[in-house]
């Protein structure tokens, strides 16, 4: 999946954004990294090309600029943007993305959506997280050098004659999202849709913070191994990320939004409240609450009140009574082995009266279910182990065609939405224009026209009749779910069960045992 961010910049020296691209710099610190004769180091690997410059360098043609039309004098003028194309990192692998073709996209994505502006166009083989993810960097100037061809995007003036600063609206942002979507649909590379939030927002601030979090925990574990001892904590969390968490537990176990928000606040403090349609979140030590938007598109009011219909559909199946449950077989603890590392009396009184109960829960169960010989209790471990596997290929074959059928309605509910759409397009004036203002509708109009086609589907099925489908297939997969579920708890019940038996009699060998006396 490819993806754009933007940064701008109000700095007057155009040669740092140059060296950056091209000379390696600390991540945390942002200054370059030397080598041993107090010289800059090169990256290991970049494609570099400029835009627009003209026999110049960059940072001479943005002098030259601001020189001629007299702007970015001031310290608080935007000098530079920079924009930001990752790669998913599984399009080296799997869509042949090379540096090259990288670079090549990039320098196209350039001409088209930032004509007139001097620019460098780089293309870095790795990200900071080294996920392997091949990106371009973008950067411009904020000075256009001369007057293009009005494009459908830009709405004023100021958009083409030269003379005139770059505007990063969110109208420009959007119609950029749409460009990243289109080129990698061309390119054949992996994408989704940038036009929707997915998953946790994590911005820029929190991922430095997380990251240089993690750097100290490192050195501080590395510090612990060091003297021999072990880290409690090998992952760093930031306080936000610790919150999503905290939410997504209560929000797993819960079925209604006022338990929902009575649990939050029982178990971890956590306020939450409703404004305009929308949910937000404080946890204890602060005032101010923070959106939704801004922890997960996951904890937004729709998602939320989704997740709860959901769960209580699957209370049925986790808890199908209010009964007290027994409390789970465990298996014996090994008394000997713990008392010599080290264990006191207080612990081996303790281990003496777990066993008694633990061993007395297994011979109940036992007697229960008929099992008291070794031979009957292996054949019915191996019943059940058959049910368990056999029911859980049949869980996972039903539930990747649920998977199917949930995306084929996707498709086939957007092309019936925008249909009209389409329809319209073939009578309008001017077609380009009416093209360009619904420029995302077309755009998953025809990926879902492009789906049918990859599958082989001249006649679309009745909407009706797939919610039907998945409707018996869900009822087919909860029945198989819930015997795989039975099977499951009585497999382990059982097993643990052998483990106790063959601890006890092990135990009783040892104590039966009598020691060989020397020969003198």
């Amino acid at each position: 999946m490819a993806t754009i961010k933007h940064l701008s910049s109000k700095n007057s020296n155009y040669a740092a954004a140059e060296s950056y691209l091209t000379f390696q710099h600390n991540e945390y610190t942002g200054l370059p990294i030397l080598d041993e004769k107090g010289r800059p180091k090169l990256r290991d690997s970049y494609l570099l090309d400029t835009l627009e410059c003209g026999e110049s360098s960059f940072a001479m043609a943005c002098l030259i600029a601001n020189r001629k039309y007299g702007k970015n004098g001031g310290r608080e003028d935007v000098k530079t943007h920079h924009y930001i194309v990752s790669f998913d990192p599984k399009d080296a692998v799997e869509n042949g993305l090379t540096m090259e073709k990288a670079q090549a996209l990039g320098l196209q994505f350039c001409k088209d959506n930032f004509p007139g502006h001097p620019a460098i166009v780089c293309t870095h083989p790795d990200g900071h997280n080294s996920a392997g993810n091949i990106h371009v960097h973008i950067v411009i100037g904020s000075l256009r050098v001369r007057t293009v061809e009005r494009q459908p995007f830009m709405d004023k003036p100021c958009d083409w004659e030269a003379g005139k600063k770059h505007r990063c609206t969110s109208a420009m942002l959007r119609h950029l999202r749409v460009a990243v979507m289109e080129m990698c649909e061309q390119a054949d590379l992996n994408q989704i849709n940038l036009l929707e939030a997915q998953g946790d927002h994590v911005s820029e601030r929190e991922y430095w913070a997380q990251r240089r979090g993690q750097r100290r925990l490192d050195h501080a574990n590395a510090k612990l191994a060091a003297e021999g001892q072990q880290p409690t904590q090998t992952v760093y969390q930031t306080e936000l990320d610790k919150l999503r968490k905290q939410i997504y537990a209560v929000l797993n176990k819960t079925t209604t939004f006022e338990e929902f928000s009575a649990l939050l606040m029982q178990e971890h403090g956590i306020a939450v409240k409703e404004s305009r349609g929308r949910l937000s979140y404080c946890p204890p030590g602060r005032t101010k609450f923070i959106t939704a938007k801004k922890l997960s598109k996951k904890l937004e009011k729709e998602q939320v009140l989704t997740a709860l219909s959901q769960n209580i559909q699957l209370a049925a199946i986790i808890q199908p009574s209010s009964e007290k449950k027994p409390d789970k077989i465990r298996k014996l603890v090994d008394i000997q082995a713990n008392v010599a590392a080290g264990k006191g009396i207080g612990y081996e009184r303790w281990a003496k009266k777990f066993n008694l109960k633990r061993w007395s829960q297994t011979l109940c169960l036992l007697q229960e279910k008929k099992l008291l010989s070794e031979d009957a209790l292996q054949r019915r471990i191996a019943e059940l182990q058959t049910q368990h596997d056999d029911a859980l290929a049949v869980v996972k074959d039903l539930d990747a065609r649920m998977v199917s059928l949930k995306e084929l309605r996707g498709h086939l509910s957007v092309y019936q939405q925008y249909k009209p759409l389409a329809q319209k397009l073939q009578t309008v004036r001017n077609p380009a224009k009416f093209k360009e203002q619904h420029r995302a509708e077309f755009a998953v109009y025809e990926a879902a026209c492009a789906y049918f086609k990859a599958n082989g589907l001249r006649t679309l099925p009745d909407l009706k009749k797939l919610d039907a489908e998945y409707q018996t297939l869900s009822s087919e997969k909860n029945g198989f779910y819930t015997r795989y579920k039975k099977a499951q708890i009585e497999l382990r019940e059982l097993r643990t069960a052998q483990q106790n038996v063959e601890a006890f009699f092990r135990k009783e060998e040892r104590s039966h045992a009598v020691p060989q006396q020397e020969v003198k």
